[in-house]
C-alpha cells in the first residue's frame, strides 16, 4: 500500500463514521419528535382511546370530533399535498428506495417537509394509515441532505440514506438489528461492508438515543413461555399461508381504492376529506379503526380482550379503511396497519383454531405475533426484518422461531402472487421494476443517448450508389444513413450491399427496409435487448420526429452495459 493511500483510508473511515452518527442522531430525534407530535394531536383531538374515555361524559363532543377531525384533517392533507408537494403525492419508502438505487434527483427539501407535515396531520387526525412509512422517508430525507455534502466518499448518498432509514426503524421499534437489516433488505438491496459498517453505527445511534437517553417504551410487551407442542408448527405454517392471502386481498383493495378515487372524485385535493368522512362514520360504530391503533395492538395479545366476532369486524373494517385512506390520498405508511391487522388476524386464528383442531395449544400470544409478522412481511417485503423485530422486542427464542415459520410460508406464497412487496409494485408503476433483479432496474434508468456519437456517414435521398460508395470507402465505414432534406432518417445502406451495384442507381433503392433504431428514451437495458440479431457497426438514434441525432456504435452499447454492471458489483462487494 502506498503512503498516500493510508491517510485517504483513515479519512474515509473517520468521515463515514461521523456521517453515520450525525444522520442517525438527526433521524432518531426527528422520529421521536414525529411520534410524540402524533400522540399529542391524538390526545387533543379525541382520537386516542384514553382521550375518548376521559371525555365519556360528553358524548356529543366525542361524536362531533369523530366525524369532523378526520374530515377536516383530510382536507388539510389534500391542500398541503396539492399546493406544497411538487410530486403531488405523499413521499414514502419507494422514494427512499429510488433515491438510494439511482442517481436521479431526490424530492426537494420543501416537498419532503410538506409531505412530513401532511403525514403528521393524517396520523394526528385519525386516518387509518401508518407512521413507519413517514418515519422511513424522514430518515431518508436526512440521509439525502448528507449525500449532497462534498465529502469525497464513494456511494455517499445511498449509504447516508440507508443510515437515516436504519436509525428511524431502530428508534421506532427499539430494535437496532432490525433497523440495520431493513436498510439493507429493503433500501439498498445488498450487504457490502462499505455500507454495512456505517449503517450499523447509525442503527446503534438511533437505539442509544431512543432507549438509553429517552427511555422510549417498547411497541408491545408479551409474556410467553414456549411452544408446547411440535405439531403447532404446522398451524404456524398454515397461518402464514392465510396471511399471504390476506396480504393479496389488501393489495387488491388498495388498487380498487385508487381507481375509485380517480373515478368518483375529480378534485385530487378533496379525496382525503371524503375518505376522512367515511372513517369518521365507521368510527362512530367501531372506534378501533381510528389512527395507528397501538392500544388495540397491545390488547390483541391479551386473552379475553376481544371476542371472535369483534375481531372479525375490526379486521374487515381496518383492512377496508386503510385501503380507502391510502388510495384516497392520506399520507402515511402501510406497515403499522399491516402490523395491527396481522396481530388481530393472528388472535382471531388463535381463537378459532381450537374449534377446528381440538388439540392442546400454546395460547393466544404466539398466534397473534405470528399473524402480525407474517402479514407485515408480505406487505413490505422484509422477512428478515420482521423476524428480528420479534426477537428484539420479546427476547423469546421460541416465539421468534414460531414467527419465522409463519413469515417464511407467507412470503413463499405472497412473492409469487403479488411480488416482493407493495413498495416494489409502486416502483414498478413508476417504471422502476425490481422484480427481475436490481441490475435490470438500474440499467433501465440509464439512457443510451449518453453514448451518442456524431461520427457517422450520411447520404441524401437523391444521391446515387456511386457517390455513397466512394464516401464510405473514404470514411472507412461500412454503412451510411440516408436522410431527407429535413434530416429525417429514411433508411440505412451497407457497403456490402452496394459494392457490385451500378453507380447510377439511386441509393434509396438499396436501402435496408427494416433496421434497428434507438430513440431518446431507449435505456441501456433496452439497447442490449435490441442488439439481439443486429448486424452492423452502429445503431442510428432518432428524435421524436424521426430526425437522426447520431449513432451509437455496437461497442458503445456493450461498454455502457459493462461499466454500469461493474459499478454495481463494486458497490455490492466493496469492503471499505
Amino acid at each position: 500500500m502506498d503512503k498516500g493511500g493510508v491517510p485517504q483510508i483513515v479519512y474515509q473511515i473517520g468521515m463515514v463514521t461521523v456521517v453515520a452518527i450525525a444522520v442517525g442522531a438527526a433521524a432518531s430525534l426527528a422520529a421521536i419528535g414525529f411520534v410524540d407530535a402524533v400522540h399529542y394531536l391524538n390526545e387533543r383531538l379525541l382520537i386516542s382511546p384514553y382521550a375518548r374515555i376521559q371525555a365519556d361524559d360528553r358524548p356529543g363532543l366525542v361524536a362531533a370530533a369523530t366525524l369532523l377531525v378526520p374530515t377536516v384533517g383530510g382536507l388539510v392533507v389534500g391542500l398541503v399535498v396539492h399546493f406544497l408537494v411538487r410530486e403531488k403525492r405523499g413521499l414514502a419508502p419507494p422514494d427512499a428506495i429510488l433515491a438510494a438505487q439511482t442517481s436521479s434527483p431526490a424530492p426537494g427539501l420543501r416537498s419532503s417537509l410538506a409531505s412530513t407535515l401532511a403525514a403528521l396531520v393524517s396520523l394526528g387526525s385519525g386516518a387509518s394509515v401508518g407512521q413507519y412509512g413517514p418515519l422511513v422517508y424522514l430518515g431518508a430525507m436526512f440521509g439525502n441532505l448528507a449525500g449532497r455534502l462534498r465529502l469525497n466518499l464513494r456511494h455517499q448518498r445511498s449509504i447516508a440514506i440507508a443510515c437515516g432509514v436504519a436509525a428511524a426503524i431502530s428508534t421506532a421499534f427499539n430494535a437496532p438489528i432490525a433497523g440495520l437489516v431493513f436498510a439493507h433488505e429493503v433500501i439498498l438491496r445488498h450487504y457490502s461492508l462499505r455500507a454495512f459498517a456505517p449503517v450499523t453505527v447509525a442503527a446503534a445511534t438511533g437505539y442509544v438515543i431512543a432507549n438509553v437517553i429517552f427511555d422510549r417504551p417498547p411497541l408491545f410487551l408479551v409474556n410467553f413461555g414456549s411452544v408446547e407442542h411440535s405439531y403447532e408448527f404446522v398451524f404456524f405454517a398454515l397461518e402464514g399461508v392465510l396471511c399471504a392471502g390476506l396480504a393479496w386481498g389488501f393489495m387488491l383493495l388498495l388498487r380498487f381504492s385508487d381507481k375509485a378515487a380517480r373515478y368518483y372524485i375529480a378534485p385530487v385535493w378533496a379525496r382525503p376529506a371524503a375518505a376522512g368522512l367515511i372513517v369518521g362514520l365507521v368510527a362512530l360504530w367501531i372506534p378501533e379503526v381510528l389512527g395507528i391503533g397501538q392500544e388495540t395492538l397491545r390488547f390483541a395479545t391479551i386473552e379475553g380482550a376481544f371476542g371472535i366476532g369483534e375481531l372479525a369486524l375490526i379486521i374487515v373494517a381496518k383492512l377496508a379503511l386503510t385501503a380507502l385512506c391510502v388510495g384516497f390520498g392520506f399520507v402515511g405508511g402501510v406497515f403499522s396497519p399491516a402490523l395491527l391487522i396481522g396481530i388481530l388476524f393472528g388472535a382471531f386464528y388463535g381463537l378459532v383454531l381450537p374449534y377446528i383442531a381440538p388439540v392442546p395449544h400454546s395460547g393466544l400470544v404466539v398466534y397473534a405475533i405470528c399473524g402480525m409478522m407474517a402479514l407485515a412481511s408480505s406487505v413490505i417485503g422484509a422477512p428478515l426484518t420482521t423476524i428480528l423485530i420479534v426477537f428484539e422486542l420479546t427476547r423469546s427464542y421460541d416465539l421468534t422461531i414460531a414467527a419465522m415459520v409463519a413469515v417464511v410460508f407467507a412470503n413463499l406464497i405472497s412473492y409469487r402472487v403479488i411480488g416482493r412487496s407493495l413498495f416494489d409494485l409502486q416502483l414498478r408503476a413508476r417504471g422502476f421494476d425490481l422484480s427481475l433483479g436490481r441490475d435490470k432496474a438500474i440499467l433501465e434508468t440509464y439512457r443510451i443517448r449518453a453514448y451518442l456519437s456524431d461520427n457517422v456517414t450520411t447520404a441524401d435521398e437523391g444521391e446515387t450508389i456511386g457517390d455513397v460508395r466512394q464516401r464510405l470507402i473514404d470514411d472507412h465505414r461500412s454503412e451510411a444513413m440516408i436522410l431527407n432534406g429535413g434530416g429525417k432518417l429514411l433508411g440505412v445502406v451497407r457497403l456490402q450491399g452496394i459494392v457490385n451495384s451500378q453507380a447510377s442507381i439511386p441509393v434509396l433503392e438499396k436501402a435496408i427496409p427494416a433496421y434497428t433504431t434507438f430513440n431518446e428514451d431507449t435505456s441501456v437495458w433496452q439497447s442490449m435487448e435490441m442488439l439481439r440479431g443486429f448486424l452492423g457497426e452502429a445503431v442510428p438514434l432518432v428524435d421524436r420526429n424521426g430526425r437522426l441525432m447520431g449513432v451509437v456504435p455496437e461497442e458503445a452499447v456493450i461498454r455502457a452495459y459493462l461499466e454500469i454492471v461493474h459499478d454495481l458489483r463494486e458497490e455490492e462487494n466493496e469492503a471499505a
